[in-house]
């Protein structure tokens, strides 16, 4: 079957990694035998454009199936995010002057996470968030949130209310969006002609390096590097001027833009990161195939740790229900006779079972009273959080385990 590229429409010859079929990453489910039954698995596969070099997915599940009113990921259960966030909101009220005249704009601002900061010093806020049930929570934390996809007609209504940014943030959301071009000229709509856009994503460079395939699931229509960014945001209206690399999500660019007639000057950062880019050989079609090949060594690695595991008579959980670690179990065939079971803080998913390999959710309570001899960590990202917070296992022996990009018992 044939491909093209969701943003410049040229074929896609390429092929990133087949991951196979695997059901969406945060579709939870009830435990029952119906349940069970109803699931449904998508191609996963991800190709590489070899004109605009966008990574993408190959097939498009219809996003408002994924993110409606029972969206399970809620960003605020993340302490580490919410200081991420807190940091980010001081920073840029500090660098572009922000202040009870401005106007900051969040697209997928999900439970008001971020934009709780800047309300809290008198800024004026709105979110823009198409899952109701986080919608509400913001609400509830005095963010103003408008329910919708954000895309040029969604800028264009509210522009037509009067509302127009100083600065637009969109954390963890350019790869979710299957028009990325409709997405991103939204944002040139929104900005006042002085107005910052900034876009926090994971960068493709990190995946390569780490064979981060598990960050790879059908709600990430794209996998982004600086160069495609910046040949889409042209494209769109936007210009890049500076970029920040970040820790988060096992290593992330913040890309800051400004209108095409913005007159900021182009950073060192920017410099840096396309030097980086070009030295690492991202235009080049070998070095994405080559990162394919790489993914097998990784699942027989974790496959092999079970395996051992459970000769030697030893019980494993996992902590974190999270989207990266559903594609990692799903890739690697991992079921509930591999792993008892996985906790996690989200009330949302305890009591479900994880999508494809079924294995039961719980509180974290759990980890005291079963007190399996490893924990796995899925949310490797995460891994320094979820340690501090859980060191209570030692006492009775039990290890955490990472398996990205290859298995490390800690």
């Amino acid at each position: 079957m044939s491909h093209s590229c969701r943003f410049c429409s040229s074929p896609l010859e390429t092929v990133v990694a087949d991951l196979g079929a695997t059901p969406w990453s945060n579709s939870f489910l009830e435990p029952t035998e119906a349940a069970i039954a109803r699931e449904k698995a998508f191609p996963l596969k991800v190709m590489v454009c070899s004109e605009c070099l966008l990574v993408q997915t190959t097939e498009t599940v219809p996003a408002d199936e994924i993110f409606n009113a029972d969206y399970h990921y809620l960003s605020s259960f993340s302490t580490s995010w919410l200081d991420h966030s807190r940091r980010y909101a001081e920073r840029m009220t500090e660098r572009f002057g922000l202040d009870g005249t401005s106007r900051v704009v969040e697209v997928a601002s999900n439970d008001g996470y971020l934009l709780q900061y800047f309300a809290a010093n008198g800024i004026p806020v709105l979110g823009v968030e198409p899952a109701s049930n986080a919608a509400k929570i913001a609400e509830s934390r005095n963010v103003p949130t408008h329910v919708a996809f954000f895309d040029r007609d969604t800028a264009n209504e509210l522009v037509g209310r009067g509302i127009r940014a100083d600065l637009t943030a969109a954390n963890n959301v350019l790869a979710h969006v299957p028009d990325i071009a409709d997405f991103v000229s939204g944002f040139a709509l929104l900005l006042k002609a002085d107005g910052v856009a900034t876009f926090e994503f994971p960068h493709l460079l990190r995946l390569i390096e780490g064979i981060q395939f598990d960050t790879i699931y059908h709600e990430h229509y794209s996998y982004l590097s600086l160069v495609a960014v910046e040949r889409i945001f042209e494209a769109c209206g936007l210009k890049v001027f500076d970029v920040e690399e970040l820790p988060t999500h096992g290593g992330s660019l913040r890309v800051f833009a400004q209108p095409l007639t913005g007159t900021r000057a182009a950073t060192e950062g920017l410099a840096k990161v396309r030097a980086d880019e070009a030295k690492a050989q991202l235009t080049e079609m070998a070095t994405y195939v080559a990162f394919g090949e790489r993914i097998a060594s990784v699942c027989e690695g974790f496959r092999a740790f079970l395996r051992k595991a459970r000769s030697e008579g030893k019980r494993v959980a996992a902590y974190g229900a999270a989207a990266k670690g559903n594609t990692f179990l799903n890739v690697c065939g991992v079921t509930s006779a591999d792993i008892d079971f996985i906790v996690d803080r989200n009330d949302l998913k305890q009591g479900k079972l994880s999508p494809g390999s079924h294995i039961p959710i719980h509180e974290p309570a759990k980890l005291e009273a079963a007190k399996p001899d490893f924990v796995v960590i899925l949310p490797w990202n995460l891994t320094d959080e979820i340690v501090d917070t859980h060191a209570y296992i030692r006492a009775w022996g039990g290890r955490f385990v990472v398996a990205i990009p290859e298995v490390r018992v800690i």
